[in-house]
């Protein structure tokens, strides 16, 4: 992982800020890019909120970008631009809580500061075959306090705390994995109360997860002229200031397509041609989004959005779903020219 290898606090928290809710295989490129792109503290403060968002474009949770964004300007402000070093002072930055804040004292400042992440709860719940939900208060005040133990343990035998804290997290990515752990591989393994009694598959003990719920969509790409609709995200709602096309939720509803068109976009089109669909995941929904191209040679009035050339659609940031509905499009357009 690119972001192990330096010890630069604003690399490192960028990579803690992105592995958030996200998978090390997705965030690989998005962290290199940022990194390219925004490479200090001074340029992710300054950058524009579209630039912002385009990078993060498809990770998803965009608040944590606003956020890193946010503390990006704290940082300039209240620090004279150099990330702070001490846990207080990091821990008071928007979007930062106790394990961010320990990740980064440790990793980047080889201080005896505890991480816990769900891949260090993992390690922990086996090696010391704790059988309790370490979601529970004091479960997970338990965790915190042999976390504490250990990595204070390191510093006062002058062993480093950053790679104390790094390999317990990738102890738990690469071998103590959820499912199939690789105990015959593992270094741990004879401290390993969970193995010994034949209870790693039982550990951690966590609540299931409640059932996923299914929702529906329909969207519709309105094209005049070369240039399409689209509609800016709320500030205050899912997935703020990104870009889509007009939608509208359908979920237990029976009615065609052409109604709801009307209702979204005002005027009854002439004719919808199916455009694809698209699946994805929001957290506990699963979400089906169905796609019909409108094609009109007039744009009709009132309609809420902006027009948008192919150029001009690039540079912007969609939600994920809508990005690939904006791919979809641009093939069929330039197909049928």
């Amino acid at each position: 992982m690119p972001w192990r290898r330096t010890h630069d606090p604003y690399g490192v928290y960028v990579s803690e800020i992105m592995l958030q809710q996200t998978q090390v295989k997705t965030v690989i490129p998005y962290w290199e890019r940022w990194m390219r792109e925004l490479p200090t503290i001074d340029a992710a403060a300054a950058a524009a909120p579209e630039k912002i968002h385009k990078l993060w474009e498809g990770l998803g949770y965009y608040s944590r970008v606003r956020n890193l964004q946010q503390a990006a300007q704290i940082i300039q402000r209240d620090h004279d631009g150099v990330f702070p070093d001490t846990f207080d002072e990091i821990l008071a930055l928007p979007g930062i809580g106790r394990y961010t804040a320990g990740a980064i004292c440790s990793i980047a400042f080889n201080q005896p500061a505890p991480i816990l992440d769900g891949n260090v709860i993992r390690v922990l719940t086996r090696i010391f075959g704790i059988a309790e939900d370490p979601k529970e208060k004091r479960t997970n005040a338990k965790l915190w306090e042999l976390a504490a133990a250990l990595v204070t343990r390191a510093d006062q035998r002058s062993q480093s705390c950053s790679a104390l804290n790094q390999a317990l997290m990738e102890l738990g990515a690469l071998v103590c994995t959820p499912r199939q752990p690789q105990c015959t591989r593992c270094p741990a393994k004879t401290l390993c109360t969970a193995d010994q009694e034949g209870r790693t598959g039982e550990l951690p003990k966590l609540e299931k997860r409640p059932a996923a719920s299914a929702r529906r969509f329909m969207a519709f790409v309105v094209e005049c002229e070369g240039r399409w609709l689209v509609r800016q995200r709320p500030a205050s709602t899912v997935n703020a200031h990104l870009w889509e096309f007009p939608n509208r939720e359908v979920t237990g509803q029976t009615r065609g397509a052409p109604a709801v068109a009307r209702d979204e976009l005002g005027f009854s089109p002439g004719k919808l041609e199916p455009l694809g669909q698209v699946k994805h995941s929001i957290t506990r929904y699963r979400i089906t989004l169905e796609a019909f191209i409108i094609t009109v040679k007039t744009r009709p009035a009132g309609l809420a959005g902006s027009w948008k050339s192919a150029a001009e659609l690039r540079p912007l940031a969609f939600t994920s779903a809508h990005k690939k509905l904006a791919s979809l499009a641009g093939r069929r357009i330039l197909a049928d020219r």
